[in-house]
């Protein structure tokens, strides 16, 4: 036997090369990805500033949505953590890096989704990749419906799971309906969906979804990433948000048979967005969460989050979950710059939620008007493009919070328009002329399917609902005003 050698004139493959060409890909068709230098300042939000020290902007796009990460009561709680525990867990779950803050953590997120069991993940990126991989290959035989716009970890965590998926238009009922009706009943099957989606805005279908599932014999697998913190009167999400007054009153963690949220069969949820700290779970039956405990390697095989980071979101959610004003001014902040941007014929996104989705229609033009509102006029809103979005559709997104007030808002208006017209941006009218694109410019009755929640109602966050939450701060607060200033378009609803 001759010994192998690989003495030889070939080439080696021209791995630098490879890399290269795909960033060309990229600059050439203007989706290269830039990362802005921001600095979030704690005691200024919602400013940062850039990588001078002494550049202060306004930060519009954060997903730090009501401003936990810092809430005086979460930080206290991550400095004691730090202080008794140490920086770091120390091993993953099953080796050393379970303790009682993640167990009392899990705890409480079982009890806001009013669900047996929860478990806690690195990210909601692993918790979904994770969950659906371990789950649909186990199912035998198992079909996902899955929805056209969902996250990149859903997506992931269908293609580990090897099943066979279809993918069904954005909330298009009668599309997915004729795709469940396509397998016996007793085939297993889970639908795959979001509460808020996040660079729509739009609202999942979700009890009509769930209906769909019941009656074809699937499971439903509910992200509400977007969601948590943000929806109900405890922070549960869009699912809570549905039965908003039985939710309001009943014992907490105790089930409400019936409700949309008891109809969802699995829950995800980050800590990284609304709890504004960092980390994933699910939350579902506790035969379910013990299963993906037990054989999802996302979850073995990885070290577990830090006590401090654990403790800071049960310091989170448990603030949350009692306190309405973050919820009240977000949602009243959001009413407000959508009507100013509609008022100056800035495109907006239709949707019923917190998301403000300005659309520019192409990735050049979005950079740029990105570049500007930072350049010229210290405000940050991060351009999206593809794949995030698709191609014609990149947009600025906005998210407003309870830190930004009634001036930051004007400046901000003020901004865009400028832009627009520096740049020659299209503006709602001209979308109306061109047919429209992603709602802007199209039919409302169309509209209104495409956007999700309840027909013709224009807000989750509906006017009673503001007016119980302002009512119940001011009586929690011992009469003192819920602040910053309550926007001119809400003031009525306060009135009335």
């Amino acid at each position: 036997v001759q010994p192998v050698t690989h003495e030889t004139t070939e080439a080696a493959f021209d791995y630098e090369g490879l890399y290269q060409a795909k960033l060309a890909k990229k600059h050439e068709d203007k989706s290269y990805r830039y990362f802005n230098n921001i600095n979030r300042l704690a005691a200024r939000y919602p400013q940062a500033h850039t990588a001078n020290a002494a550049n202060i902007v306004t930060v519009w796009c954060s997903n730090d949505y009501l401003g936990q990460s810092k809430n005086p009561a979460v930080v206290d709680a991550m400095k004691t953590a730090l202080d008794t525990y140490g920086a770091g867990a120390g091993g993953t779950r099953n080796i050393a890096g379970n303790s009682a803050l993640h167990l009392r953590l899990e705890g409480e997120l079982a009890a806001l989704h009013r669900k047996e069991a929860a478990l806690v993940f690195s990210s909601c990126f692993v918790a979904n990749d994770a969950t659906l991989s371990t789950l649909c290959s186990s199912l035998p035989g198992c079909v996902i419906f899955s929805d056209k716009m969902n996250h990149a970890s859903m997506i992931q965590g269908i293609r580990h799971s090897g099943a066979r998926k279809h993918v069904f238009d954005h909330n298009d009922l009668g599309h997915l309906e004729q795709l469940l009706a396509q397998y016996p009943r007793s085939t297993p099957k889970l639908v795959a969906f979001e509460s808020v989606y996040s660079m729509s805005g739009t609202v999942g279908r979700i009890p009509e979804i769930c209906a769909l599932a019941r009656k074809y014999g699937a499971i439903t697998f509910l992200d509400e990433v977007h969601a948590v913190g943000m929806y109900g009167p405890h922070g549960a999400g869009v699912a809570e948000h549905y039965d908003y007054a039985a939710s309001l009153h009943a014992p907490a963690g105790q089930r409400i048979p019936g409700s949309v949220l008891d109809q969802v069969d699995i829950i995800t949820g980050t800590l990284g967005k609304a709890f504004g700290i960092v980390g994933g779970y699910i939350a579902a039956s506790s035969s379910l969460v013990d299963m993906i405990r037990s054989y999802a390697p996302g979850f073995i095989f990885t070290t577990s989050l830090p006590p401090p980071i654990a403790a800071g979101a049960v310091a989170s959610i448990e603030y949350l979950s009692a306190s309405q004003r973050e919820r009240y001014l977000q949602q009243t902040h959001t009413r407000q710059l959508k009507g100013d941007l509609a008022n100056a014929g800035i495109p907006v996104v239709p949707n019923p939620s917190h998301i403000v989705p300005v659309l520019v229609g192409d990735a050049e033009s979005a950079k740029a008007a990105s570049d500007m509102l930072l350049a010229k006029h210290n405000i940050y809103v991060q351009s999206i493009n593809y794949p995030t979005v698709p191609v014609g559709e990149e947009r600025l997104r906005i998210t407003p919070s309870p830190g930004h007030d009634n001036y930051m808002r004007a400046r901000l208006v003020s901004a865009l328009d400028s832009v627009w017209n520096t740049l020659g941006l299209k503006r709602t009218v001209d979308w109306e002329r061109l047919g429209g694109r992603c709602g802007v410019g199209e039919d409302r009755a169309f509209s209104e399917l495409h956007v999700g929640w309840k027909r013709g109602v224009e807000h989750v966050w509906e006017d009673a609902q503001l007016q119980q939450a302002h009512d119940y701060e001011r009586t929690r607060k011992g009469g003192v005003p819920v602040t910053p200033i309550i926007p001119a378009t809400v003031q009525c609803v306060l009135q009335n």
